[in-house]
């Protein structure tokens, strides 16, 4: 009774004109949004103009795939998740200065990374440490209501940190293949965490928004096969590193995700842009699982099999994703995405099929690939920010609080 008294007041009091830290999802978007730009457009110097960073301890390569993975990927999952359960519990989650201090603890290791690696031990200790509060952030409404049914998300929270923690571990020559373990083990946590989410969420979002009664597949059978093969093959890939076991894990993950996508197809979702897009991006991700699976034969480039997962699938998502949640918790209609919406989907997806499908036709113009697909993604992120910065910065149009 309290809270809801609370957020009643909230409510019918006039909101600031500036509304980035009233809800999770605002400022952790737009930090991501500005990130993936910036940090791509490094890398592209790095990678492309041999620009001179000071990377020691790991590799340039291994410095980019850190930041794509626990600096980029992890504000999308905070802002969600904080935005999410709040939902899920109706406990009002980190907002104001708490939440301000949450993104600082972000913020400041992305910016000490941006230099290279020279103060990689400081921005270590508040990247755990902002892990840890974030997860502190969530556990505490799940707590409070007895939701015992998050905490599966609360595990791969923590086992992500554990990961991180792995990687500075291993760049300080502590832990043995650290680095790896951090790297390898936090790109496919996060893939299994889309999985877990998208199970909850996308076929929900396809009922209610393709404009028809429709009723999807689902099978209880098939989800728990799901999380069986994941977690086999997330330890043969990060621990065992047996090639022959991923490949039957891989394999028996595209079969089984197959299955559930046809299930979850109906033709109405390629009228509307915001579920054709996790669509297809789980289709990119089964086409990672399908590419580890012959990789055990084809000896494809592996960077290459693993971008499918990178960019054509956690990136899609991420993009998808907050292009509605932003939509929905700003008041506006997730049916009605604006225009700009589609063209930075599709440009994002063009740049997957130039990271991971042109590579695998021509190699030898592998660079000409790679920085293509650098500038897509940059182009992307940069039409999502143009769009989307008022509806992050301004408050919610029906006057609510968040």
């Amino acid at each position: 009774m309290i809270m809801n008294s609370l957020m009643f007041e909230k409510q019918q009091t006039p909101q600031p004109k500036i509304a980035l830290f009233n809800l999770g999802f605002r400022p952790f978007f737009l930090g991501a949004g500005i990130f993936a730009i910036i940090s791509m457009s490094l890398w592209m110097g790095v990678y492309v103009f041999q620009l001179p960073l000071p990377i020691t301890g790991i590799s340039s390569f291994q410095w980019h795939a850190h930041e794509m993975i626990y600096g980029f990927a992890m504000a999308v999952i905070a802002g969600f998740l904080l935005t999410a359960v709040k939902n899920w519990t109706g406990v009002q989650t980190l907002y104001g200065f708490g939440l301000f201090g949450l993104v600082a603890l972000w913020m400041l290791p992305r910016i000490l990374f941006l230099f290279g690696t020279p103060w990689i031990f400081i921005a270590g200790f508040f990247d755990l440490l902002f892990a840890l509060c974030l997860i502190g952030s969530i556990l505490y409404p799940i707590i409070k209501v007895k939701q015992w049914k998050q905490l599966g998300i609360i595990a791969v929270l923590a086992l992500l940190t554990s990961a991180n923690g792995c990687f500075y571990l291993g760049a300080a020559g502590l832990i043995n293949q650290g680095v790896f373990f951090g790297i390898y083990g936090g790109l496919f946590l996060i893939v299994g965490l889309i999985l877990i989410i998208g199970r909850r969420v996308i076929p929900f979002f396809i009922e209610v928004g393709v404009g028809y009664p429709v009723k999807l597949f689902n099978s209880k059978q098939l989800d728990l096969a799901i999380i069986v093969l994941y977690i086999a093959f997330l330890i043969a890939e990060v621990l065992i590193r047996n090639p022959w076991i991923v490949a039957l894990t891989s394999m028996g993950l595209f079969v089984a995700n197959s299955v559930r996508m046809v299930g979850w197809h109906t033709i109405g979702i390629w009228k509307k842009p915001l579920l054709w897009s996790l669509f297809i991006a789980f289709l990119w991700i089964n086409l990672g699982f399908l590419l580890l699976a012959v990789n055990v034969f084809l000896n494809l480039p592996n960077i290459v099999v693993l971008h499918a997962f990178s960019i054509g699938g956690i990136g899609v998502v991420i993009l998808s994703m907050m292009a509605r949640v932003t939509l929905g918790h700003t008041g506006r209609n997730v049916q009605n995405p604006p225009p700009t919406v589609v063209i930075s989907l599709i440009v994002l997806i063009t740049g997957a099929i130039f990271r991971v499908i042109a590579p695998l036709i021509a190699e030898n113009h592998y660079v000409i690939w790679v920085a293509t697909s650098q500038i897509l993604w940059i182009a992307a992120f940069l039409i999502f920010i143009i769009t989307y910065f008022p509806m992050l910065v301004k408050p919610r149009i029906d006057g609510q609080f968040g």
